[in-house]
């Protein structure tokens, strides 16, 4: 039994640095295309479409978030805004290997006047690769990742964290803040997201009117035809993951009052968790940084290189 416990977790590792791997092309090919006049959903598709090609598979929707948004934002089918050439552009895309899954995202300042807010998250970051380790407790990342944003004159996004990840699950129950806060004390073998989150605000994002973004939480039987047919759906092609509704669009006729109404019932039922969309609830910039990492000993191994 100890041995097949072995087998499966060195498997699980080195499937999260093959995803890690194929993450970090995805990040630089997309950071390749990201220019103003570019169109999000082109830009959106076709990362994700360069997933598939260097063999992963998808864990989440690509998001583009632009100056005030955090997260969550991913463009429609029907989107026809572009990148802007003043705009700070987050990009945030994850990939999995049999469930194991790299998370990685970047800022692209485009207006060239927010430098140091790029570099703030970009730091933090670093901060908090060198304090992970065996034994640290989480609110000591999370003190390193203020300490550095605070420093540059920017404030950290408290209620976004880094999260915990396991097969199949890209929020597994634990976090690392981006504060000195949380109780939970490091393990090796931990896979986490960690992504710093800077901003010209006071460092508090709240739910904006826009949601294209759900996951799967149950499997409860469902009455509605419409909806039990998503709900079927979903479960098979992403088991627990996010998914976008523009993925839909092959099967369902994501634009009718019908189908909109199936996944309000589905979300009702808490058969679905929605995904808003987030912004800094003062209207500041913001920006991201964040990379997989491997908990060790004496460390901590990114599966996706730092840029």
């Amino acid at each position: 039994m100890v041995a097949e416990a072995e087998e499966q977790a060195a498997k699980e590792r080195a499937n999260y640095l093959k995803a890690g791997k194929i993450a970090e092309q995805a990040r630089e090919y997309a950071r390749s295309l990201a220019k103003p006049g570019v169109l999000l959903l082109d830009l959106a598709e076709s990362t994700e479409e360069k997933i598939r090609e260097l063999g992963g598979a998808i864990a989440f929707p690509v998001n583009l978030s632009r100056n005030d948004e955090a997260a969550h934002f991913t463009p429609t089918l029907e989107d026809a805004s572009f990148i802007g050439e003043k705009d700070v552009l987050k990009i945030d895309l994850g990939c999995h290997v049999e469930g194991c899954i790299a998370d990685v995202a970047f800022t692209i300042d485009f207006s060239r006047e927010q430098a140091d807010l790029v570099e703030a998250a970009d730091a933090a970051l670093q901060a908090a690769l060198a304090k992970i380790k065996a034994g640290v407790s989480v609110s000591e990342v999370g003190k390193a990742i203020a300490f550095e944003i605070r420093g540059r004159g920017y404030e950290p996004i408290f209620n976004l964290c880094g999260h915990s990840l396991a097969p199949y699950v890209l929020h597994a129950g634990e976090e690392i803040p981006n504060i000195e806060t949380g109780s939970y004390v490091l393990e090796e073998g931990d896979a986490f997201a960690v992504e710093p989150f800077a901003t010209t605000g006071k460092g508090r994002v709240a739910d904006a009117d826009f949601l294209q973004i759900y996951s799967a939480i149950s499997e409860k039987k469902v009455r509605l035809p419409v909806s039990r047919a998503v709900a079927e759906h979903v479960a098979t092609e992403y088991e627990l993951l996010p998914f976008a509704v523009r993925w839909l669009a092959p099967k369902f006729p994501v634009f009718t009052t019908q189908f909109k109404l199936a996944l309000s019932d589905l979300v009702r039922q808490e058969v679905l968790n929605p995904y808003p969309g987030l912004r800094e609830s003062t209207g500041g910039l913001v920006s991201q940084a964040e990379t997989t990492i491997l908990v060790e000993e004496n460390g901590c191994t990114p599966t996706a290189a730092v840029k």
